[in-house]
């Protein structure tokens, strides 16, 4: 079995090393799914690099040398990205997309969730409950790697994914398309199987430990609670995944 815990050093293939070719490569629109800059480049091209990474959502990551020196590969210059794995599309075109296709907006939320096998199973069940897209924000999640990809069954690459430069503002940008976003919260009156998920609807998840963040809570439309015994702690973020969007597929198919 492959060991999640220590994932593997990027293949070169999956690399793209130096200064101008990162450079080229964001002016000729590749998709990265992130960039690692050595923190001793020069100022004038972190920010033409950021600049250019900005549009695409791209997370720009400031970094020793010792790390750059660990992929492995001759003349990075300081610079190197890693090619996509995942095909990452524009939320607003989705979401345009789906209303086109006459179907009702299922969307996904993940925010702060980091480990790759909760993500990987994830995306799994959510393509299985018919959720048009996962949205996640460009820093502060988990790397959709070959490892998560795995994990999700290769669901990653079947289910459209959205990053964002900030969910706050994908959500502002939900609600201006009329659909409704409740936030996953132990802490909520509402239950998810007293919510009303036939309207245009998304979910937001957040990490185990620190839930979804709070300004981010407030200004979704309800926050809602799985049901459970008194005395039990929190479910596994995957888990709690799988029973919020069952409970939304199940509506629909009622309806």
């Amino acid at each position: 079995m492959k060991n999640f815990r220590h994932p593997q050093r990027p293949k070169k293939n999956t690399l793209v090393v130096g200064r101008n070719a990162v450079i080229k490569a964001l002016q000729t629109g590749q998709q990265l799914d992130r960039i690692y800059l050595d923190t001793k480049v020069d100022a004038n091209v972190i920010n033409t690099i950021k600049k250019l990474a900005f549009p695409f959502s791209i997370p720009v990551n400031f970094v020793p040398t010792v790390k750059l020196n660990s992929f492995n590969v001759e003349n990075h210059e300081g610079c190197i990205a890693q090619i996509a794995k995942v095909q990452y599309l524009n939320l607003q075109d989705v979401i345009s997309q789906v209303v086109e296709n006459g179907e009702v907006p299922f969307l996904l939320i993940l925010d702060g969730i980091t480990d790759i096998r909760n993500i990987g199973g994830i995306a799994r069940t959510a393509y299985s409950c018919g959720v048009h897209a996962i949205i996640i924000p460009e820093k502060g999640v988990g790397a959709l790697n070959e490892d998560a990809i795995l994990t999700s069954a290769g669901a990653l690459e079947k289910i459209p994914v959205c990053r964002v430069n900030s969910l706050m503002k994908a959500v502002d940008d939900l609600h201006l398309n009329g659909i409704n976003v409740f936030a996953s919260d132990m802490n909520a009156s509402l239950k998810v199987e007293a919510c009303a998920f036939n309207e245009p609807c998304a979910i937001v998840l957040g990490s185990e430990d620190k839930g979804v963040f709070p300004a981010l809570l407030k200004i979704c439309d309800e926050s809602i609670k799985i049901t459970m015994r008194d005395d039990s702690e929190s479910l596994n973020v995957s888990v709690a995944a799988g029973i919020i969007l069952y409970e939304v597929m199940k509506q629909r198919l009622k309806a």
